[in-house]
């Protein structure tokens, strides 16, 4: 599997988790499954909002923009073009310190562990390197 194949598959996963947060917080489904009570404490949380927009949306919203890239670089008429790949770093990127703020929010002012939220933290730092190699390899390709 190459790394931009492996890249849409990560971003849909991380789409899916998101949704399923954002469908609990809609209160669309029933009980979280998460096995710990952690991810209703932190979903039912004030720190589940970010100026006002539930996190789970805006993870919803990254991750669909992030498939859309990650899906123009599988493409072959983008596959020689670099701006897709600085878009997913860059994105990727933000969205890996953002992540490192809601884990700090998470561990130390709710004290309480979503494993959702963990599994997301862990597709968003795996697509950012995975995007990092990809870039690297691209620009190594064109020099």
């Amino acid at each position: 599997m190459t790394n931009r194949l492996a890249l849409a598959i990560l971003a849909v996963a991380g789409l899916f988790i998101s949704l399923y947060l954002w469908l609990y917080k809609l209160g669309k489904i029933g009980t979280m499954a998460c096995g710990t009570g952690g991810c209703e404490t932190v979903q039912l949380s004030v720190q589940s909002r970010f100026l006002g927009v539930e996190v789970a949306l805006i993870g919803v919203l990254g991750y669909a923009v992030l498939l859309g890239l990650a899906l123009l670089v599988l493409h072959p008429k983008y596959a020689g073009a670099s701006w897709p790949l600085t878009w997913l770093i860059v994105l990727a990127g933000g969205a890996v310190f953002f992540t490192a703020y809601l884990k700090y929010l998470e561990f130390f002012v709710i004290h309480a562990i979503c494993r959702w939220c963990v599994g997301s933290a862990v597709v968003i730092a795996t697509m950012f390197g995975l995007t990092v190699v990809e870039w690297r390899r691209a620009r190594a390709e064109k020099a």
